[in-house]
């Protein structure tokens, strides 16, 4: 597996991924590949059929989990989500990462309540609504952005969520792209290296297709806090990472209305 150059900041960050279908295991994957090598990345995967109600927890855990400092909760159904407080008992850590790609899976009420519990007992948690709207300081996209401090969820954004990238161009095309954080289910990665040759006036569009068709895995219901599905949203933060690289050599000029800013990129 593909590994990035070792960081001190990234030293020991150990990761327990909770998966469940494609979505979760896409995700897992993706990270199992390209985290830093000092990162210790694990995986458990659940009953796939979990009651939305849960009342006895231990019906669907196992007697021991591996310790961990950073649990992704990866659920696809709304009774994993009421597990993950047992999970954090079981693994001892004390940050979770739980993305809204589905608001069938986590919904609203079960996000406050989640966020709820985890108060309770002291351990941080983000709900990046898409994944790939986390960054090191926010997450989430205008008029959600949310700002946050962990340095565990940090460390996690260094490398996976809103897509960032470094474009460099040729004779008006695309001749190499670093990616500098690929989204987690690795969507931005497979851009890059399909952006490779794209004249630079249709890399904004070309780079929505990719993403498109790689394909993203988020919701296509509309979503009623950004009046817009979590597919295009996501779509919409991976374009934008293109344009604010290219800006300056396209020959159409694109103008971002004052006040708007996608929220942060950092």
């Amino acid at each position: 597996m593909s590994r990035r150059e070792t960081d001190p900041k990234d030293s020991a960050l150990r990761v327990l991924a909770v998966t469940q279908g494609l979505w979760g295991k896409r995700i897992a994957e993706n990270i199992l590949a390209h985290a830093p090598s000092e990162w210790l990345v694990e995986t458990w995967a659940p009953p796939r059929m979990i009651p939305p109600i849960v009342d006895d927890p231990q019906d669907f855990l196992p007697l021991e989990l591996p310790e961990a400092d950073l649990v992704l909760a990866l659920g696809e159904v709304p009774g994993l989500a009421q597990l993950v407080p047992d999970i954090i008992l079981l693994t001892r850590a004390s940050a979770v990462i739980a993305p809204i790609d589905r608001n069938v899976s986590l919904p609203p009420g079960l996000v406050r309540q989640l966020g709820g519990w985890l108060d309770e007992i002291g351990v941080a948690v983000v709900f990046p609504k898409p994944f790939c709207s986390l960054t090191e300081s926010t997450y989430n996209w205008t008029p959600l952005v949310t700002p946050y401090q962990n340095p565990l969820i940090q460390r996690f954004a260094r490398h996976f969520g809103r897509p960032k990238y470094r474009v460099i161009l040729n004779d008006g095309r695309i001749t190499e792209v670093e990616v500098l954080r690929d989204s987690a289910c690795g969507c931005a990665r497979h851009v890059a290296e399909k952006l490779i040759g794209t004249p630079v006036d249709d890399a904004i569009e070309e780079a929505g297709m990719l993403h498109h068709h790689f394909p993203c895995l988020a919701s296509m219901e509309r979503d009623s806090d950004y009046m817009d599905t979590l597919m295009h949203v996501s779509g919409n933060l991976l374009k934008d990472a293109i344009k604010d690289e290219i800006r300056d050599h396209l020959s159409v000029t694109y103008i971002r209305p004052a006040g708007f800013d996608g929220g942060s990129s950092n």
